[in-house]
């Protein structure tokens, strides 16, 4: 099947496993996703299927989006995205995919955009150690210096206050603990970055990227 879905970040809970082990788990909503475009090495130079998913308004896509979806004579979806897949003659246009492609115990990939928390100084952003809140200390929280005297730059790639967050962030190898398929639920191992609802991209760890 595909390997590659999206999905929501329902919240976080906790899991016990057959020995009794408590374990942090992250339940996640899959979107139910449809086949949109097979390509093929013949005419595109690789094996793929075009999938789309999440509801969306038709006057919200622009012209040559609907126009797409019509030719394919599927509903109007918010993200279209590819999964690459080594046979896509065992796709249909128009087949529909879900919360099945996965199964108990694989491992998956999660990617999805991390929690945005501004501005940050060294402390908070890098786990900078502060300095000594005794007396004579003025600049508590303050990072150091930039570099050597008379450098007159800050030093690329040098860890200092800045944006913290809000970046797309990849977490690997995360067990699925359980598959429901009756609400389209899956139950992951550990964390995934991002905030309640917020858009997951799930891929099958051995797939093709």
């Amino acid at each position: 099947m595909a390997f590659v879905m999206l999905g929501r970040k329902v919240g976080m809970t906790q899991w016990f496993d057959g020995e009794g082990r408590t374990l942090a788990a992250t339940v996640v909503q899959v979107e139910p996703a449809v086949v949109v475009q097979i390509k093929t090495p013949e005419k595109d130079g690789y094996s793929a299927v075009q999938l789309a998913a999440g509801k969306v308004k038709e006057r919200e896509l622009t012209q040559p989006i609907r126009g797409h979806f019509k030719k394919a004579g599927v509903e109007p979806r918010r993200f279209l995205f590819e999964a690459k897949v080594p046979d896509p003659s065992q796709y249909q246009v128009g087949q529909e995919l879900g919360v099945e492609v996965f199964s108990e115990g694989e491992l998956v990939d999660i990617t999805g955009i991390s929690k945005g928390r501004g501005f940050a100084g060294t402390i908070k952003r890098w786990g900078f150690r502060s300095r000594p809140g005794s007396h004579g200390h003025k600049w508590i929280r303050r990072p150091g210096t930039a570099g050597p005297t008379g450098l007159r730059k800050v030093v690329k790639g040098k860890r200092y206050p800045g944006q913290y967050g809000a970046k797309r962030v990849t977490v690997r190898n995360l067990q699925v603990l359980a598959v429901d398929k009756d609400h389209g639920l899956l139950v992951l191992k550990g964390s995934v970055p991002g905030t309640r609802s917020g858009f997951l991209r799930i891929r099958k760890h051995h797939a093709q990227s």
